[in-house]
């Protein structure tokens, strides 16, 4: 694999995870009811809860090495000659792959989890 493209692809999966960063449980939901201070409190404790759902949990670990080992063997196999450059190259964009998108599904859960709790704490959440 050429090196732009692993630049290319690296940068493209570092731009997903800080996107993470700024999702899930700083989602501002959208609620039917006055946004007093007790939903304020509400809102702080259920973000506190849902970022209790690391985004360096053991799913995203997971992902990241099944896409490292997939990513190094098509490495090999897309080289004309076996290299081990190739190999680590396409482990490294299937490790960022792999994670990135559990990472993603991980933002996914953070921002569930904020929901449910404020609705668990009587707020009519929309969305």
């Amino acid at each position: 694999m050429k090196h732009s493209s692993l630049v290319a692809l690296s940068a493209l999966s570092l731009l997903g995870l800080s996107a993470c960063a700024t999702g899930g449980a700083a989602h501002n939901p959208i609620i039917d009811g006055p946004k007093d201070a007790v939903y304020h409190e509400d809102l702080a404790a259920c973000r506190s809860y849902a970022e209790e759902r690391r985004y360096d949990n053991s799913d995203v670990r997971t992902q990241a090495l099944i896409g490292a080992g997939i990513g190094g063997v098509l490495g090999l196999l897309d080289a004309h000659h076996a290299d081990e450059g190739d190999f680590f190259t396409g482990a490294i964009i299937g490790g960022l792959i792999g994670g990135g998108s559990e990472a993603l599904e991980t933002r996914g859960q953070r921002r569930d989890i904020l929901l449910n709790c404020l609705a668990g704490r009587g707020h009519n959440v929309l969305g």
